[in-house]
């Protein structure tokens, strides 16, 4: 961590090769490193990965809080994303839809009878623990194993000698941008250093959209003796 730390510093010239820093100096620049760290969270094409969490759900609860130490015991998640689904004792999953809380404000019968969910509500609430909640409907009537998948905020850095495992081109990307970020109000960032911080932002952004398919509502298809896919002139049904 120190040597990106280090590296970010020489940017913006204010420590030379083979420079260190000074016991307020370690203190100092981690604290703003996992500042810079949490801006980052909001960037969606920040994110390089969705992770997958399971929990076993309990029968007629409805909502569940998620983050460090909850009932959910994982990351907080920034956003949940598809898919996401239910799996019974036989190994059959079923879709859920994520919906908004609008969308679970219209339901009428919170407590139905359903044994099976098939929506979820993440609430991206922050607890003085870093918790959120989620809330499936409606609630299960039966033991079922639900499986979400989410972007997850960056991890903050807890020391100077922390090892950062991130995919390639991140290291570079951090080492430039984090040069702009000390500098502020301080020191011109030179045109160079500027340049390399853009770059490798844009390359990760464009590294990490996800993959579009496009499709057709089933709305828009009435009245057509056949589905068109996305093949020109072909039968392929989507």
């Amino acid at each position: 961590m120190s040597t990106i730390i280090l590296r970010s510093m020489r940017m913006v010239g204010e420590k030379p090769r083979g420079g260190t820093l000074d016991a307020n100096e370690q203190v100092e620049t981690l604290d703003e490193f996992n500042t810079f760290l949490e801006s980052l969270n909001q960037e969606r094409l920040m994110c390089y990965s969705v992770t997958q969490d399971s929990h076993l759900l309990t029968v007629s609860t409805a909502t569940y809080t998620i983050g460090p130490g909850a009932t959910i015991n994982t990351t907080r998640p920034m956003k949940l994303v598809d898919p996401c689904w239910v799996r019974t004792s036989d190994a059959i999953d079923y879709p859920v839809k994520i919906i908004t809380l609008d969308s679970y404000g219209l339901a009428t019968d919170k407590s139905s009878g359903a044994t099976i969910p098939s929506y979820v509500y993440y609430n991206a609430d922050f607890t003085a623990t870093s918790t959120a909640s989620l809330t499936v409907y409606p609630p299960p009537s039966a033991g079922l194993t639900l499986y979400i998948h989410s972007l997850k905020q960056f991890a903050t850095v807890s020391t100077q000698s922390q090892n950062l495992a991130l995919p390639p081109g991140y290291r570079s990307f951090l080492e430039s941008n984090f040069a702009i970020h000390l500098a502020a109000g301080f020191t011109k960032v030179s045109a160079e250093t500027a340049k390399i911080a853009k770059d490798t932002k844009a390359a990760i952004k464009a590294a990490n959209v996800p993959d579009m398919v496009m499709r057709l509502d089933s709305g828009t298809r009435i009245g057509t003796s056949i589905d068109h896919g996305i093949y020109v002139d072909s039968d392929y049904i989507e």
